[in-house]
Order: C-alpha cells, then sequence, then structure tokens
C-alpha cells in the first residue's frame, strides 16, 4: 500500500522527472479534440475561441484525472501562422493544405511571422494565460511546437521536403534558420505566457522517418541548437516514430523526456533511458479505439509492469495526441487503472 502523502501533479511530475518515485505514475492524457466533444461543439468552432479551448481541457482534467494541461491546439496553426492553409474534418485533427512553399526558390523569400500579433498563435496565448491564472502550480501546462526539422512537411510536402534535405544543402541550411527562430520565439512566447514546458514535436527525426547518420547532420543538430535557446524545460516527441536506436543522441540535445513509439518495448526503453531520460508513452490510440475496458486496464499494466518501476515514466498514448474516436469508456478505464494499479510501491496482478 502507498503510504505516500497524495501530490499535487505538478509535484508528482518534477519529482519523477527527477527519476525518483512519486506517491503514483502520472497520467498525460493529450486530449486536444475531445474537449469540442464536451462542450457541443464542432471542432472547428471549438478552435475558434481560447475560452473554449480553455473550458474543454478544465473538463477533460476533471474528468479524466490526468496529470497535464494542455495548451496545444493543432499542429497546423504553425502552417496558418505563415499564411498557409488549414483543413478541417469532422472527425479529426486540422491539417495543412496545400504547401506554401512550391519552389526551392521560395524560401528566400521567407519571413518569420510576428508571433504576438499573428491571431491563430495569439489565441493559443491566450487561452494559456487563463488557464495559467485558474491552474497555477497545481499541474503542468504543456505548449507545443513542431521543430524547425520536421515543420517542412507541412510548409512544403513530403517529396519535395527530402528533395531539399539531400539535394540543396545551403537552401536547406537557410530554411532550418528561418524555422529556428521562429520555433524558439513561439516556443518561448508560450512559456511567458505560463506554459511549464514545451513539447518539441519532431517526427522526422524519428528512425522510422531517416536513417541515424541522417539524423545526426540533420535533426540532431538542428534540436540541440533550438532547444538550447527555449527558456525552460522540453520533452522531445517522435509521434509514434521509433527513438530507442537514437536514445543517446536524444540525450545531448538537452531535453528532458521522449515520447515513445507503442511498436518499441517498454522495458527495452527504459533501460536505455534509465537516469537520463524520462519516457512518456506508449499506449496504442489507434489500438485504443477499439478496446474493451478490461483490455484497457491490462493495457495500463503491462506498461507499469515495463516501465514504473524507479520513477522516470509517465504513462501516455504513443502519438501525442488521443484520436477523436476513442470513447470515453476507455479513457476513463485508463485513468482508473492507473489509479489503482500505478500507487508507488508498484504492485501489480
Amino acid at each position: 500500500m502507498n503510504n505516500l502523502p497524495e501530490m499535487t501533479s505538478l509535484q508528482r511530475v518534477l519529482k519523477t522527472l527527477s527519476h525518483k518515485e512519486p506517491d503514483r505514475v502520472p497520467l498525460f492524457l493529450f486530449l486536444s479534440l475531445h474537449g469540442a466533444k464536451e462542450l457541443g461543439l464542432s471542432i472547428k468552432e471549438y478552435f475558434s475561441r481560447a475560452e473554449h479551448v480553455v473550458e474543454g481541457q478544465l473538463i477533460l482534467r476533471e474528468k479524466y484525472r490526468t496529470d497535464c494541461i494542455c495548451s496545444f491546439f493543432y499542429a497546423a496553426i504553425e502552417v496558418e501562422a505563415w499564411g498557409g492553409e488549414v483543413v478541417y474534418s469532422a472527425d479529426g485533427p486540422p491539417n495543412s493544405g496545400a504547401p506554401f512553399i512550391r519552389h526551392f526558390e521560395d524560401i528566400k523569400n521567407l519571413s518569420v511571422p510576428d508571433i504576438q500579433n499573428t491571431p491563430c498563435l495569439s489565441k493559443v496565448l491566450t487561452a494559456t494565460r487563463q488557464l495559467k491564472e485558474i491552474v497555477k502550480d497545481e499541474a503542468p501546462i504543456i505548449g507545443v511546437v513542431v521543430s524547425p526539422f520536421s515543420l517542412p512537411v507541412m510548409q512544403m510536402g513530403f517529396p519535395q521536403y527530402f528533395t531539399l534535405m539531400y539535394d540543396e544543402p545551403s537552401l536547406f541550411e537557410h530554411l532550418m534558420a528561418i524555422n529556428e527562430e521562429f520555433c524558439v520565439a513561439w516556443a518561448n512566447a508560450q512559456l511567458e505566457a505560463g506554459a511549464t514546458a514545451i513539447c518539441y514535436f519532431d517526427p522526422v527525426s524519428s528512425t522510422t522517418v531517416i536513417p541515424r547518420q541522417k539524423y545526426l547532420s540533420t535533426g540532431f543538430k538542428v534540436a540541440k541548437k533550438t532547444i538550447s535557446r527555449i527558456n525552460g524545460p522540453t520533452a522531445t516527441h517522435f509521434a509514434s516514430g521509433n527513438c530507442l536506436p537514437i536514445i543517446n543522441d536524444i540525450v545531448q540535445t538537452g531535453t528532458a523526456a521522449v515520447g515513445t513509439s507503442s511498436l518499441e518495448d517498454l522495458h527495452a526503453l527504459k533501460t536505455a533511458c534509465n537516469q537520463k531520460l524520462t519516457i512518456i508513452g506508449n499506449l496504442n490510440g489507434v489500438e485504443m479505439r477499439r478496446w474493451s475496458t478490461d483490455e484497457a486496464e491490462r493495457k495500463v499494466i503491462e506498461a507499469l509492469g515495463k516501465a514504473a518501476s524507479g520513477g522516470g515514466f509517465i504513462l501516455s498514448d504513443n502519438h501525442g495526441e488521443i484520436p477523436w474516436q476513442v470513447p470515453d469508456h476507455v479513457l476513463m478505464a485508463i485513468s482508473d487503472a492507473v489509479h489503482k494499479w500505478g500507487n508507488y510501491p508498484i504492485e501489480l496482478p
């Protein structure tokens, strides 16, 4: 039985990040879309006002007893900030539309958006400030940036970007420099507004997408430069991509935690990350749509058994965004299982 006094969510997370055992394993449910369901709004209407996101996040935290608040709206908001198109759907996250970099020469004419005076970004900052006023220091507020190395997938499309990366080194470096300025300014603006930490989304750096040697000469260097300029702690997330082969490289970027894929073994990840990185993961959000409550509990127990011992583990999904289609009873079963079986010292059936 756990004899430790109950901690606040922020205390729980901070102790976990120090690779010590708090009262319970922290639970992060990244439910960026589900607030719209709670408020009876379409996804487009939900994201039209900062107040909707604030209300949705507070409802979701109380309902599922999660240990974080996420001020994230949608990834394509960063493309929107550059004047790009956003495409909404009824049951999924808003996506970027047609790439706004159509020719390599367009890169030379790019300028960094003014963070404070860009309406879509201002909404996120407003939501962050309002959440901070309410939550204060009881729970961490997680801001999000897309890495300078991964953002070009939305700016110009995968095929064009890979051609740029491999065949146009000078223009590639120019785009990285511009994106780095944007990423740093956007991250620091969120921290100034009240975010506790920044999730640095970097799926292109995953070994699912590029080989380690290419990562070391590109995404790794970009991450080291960018993260060093962010005025707060970061967690690097590979959005379902594999990261085990580059764990020791990730440590050198200065990040504090890593979002892990459901395709990788948590025990192997915990061994590789031990005392160096906190693991965030790795429940399969796609499979989660079809889980029964019993299966959800089994998956939580399995994850706790592989990674919870000794701290340094936050239970979450593997992608950083739980799909709209995941039903409430599954999310509730995950939360119930963590609160039942995640207390330290861990005692599992």
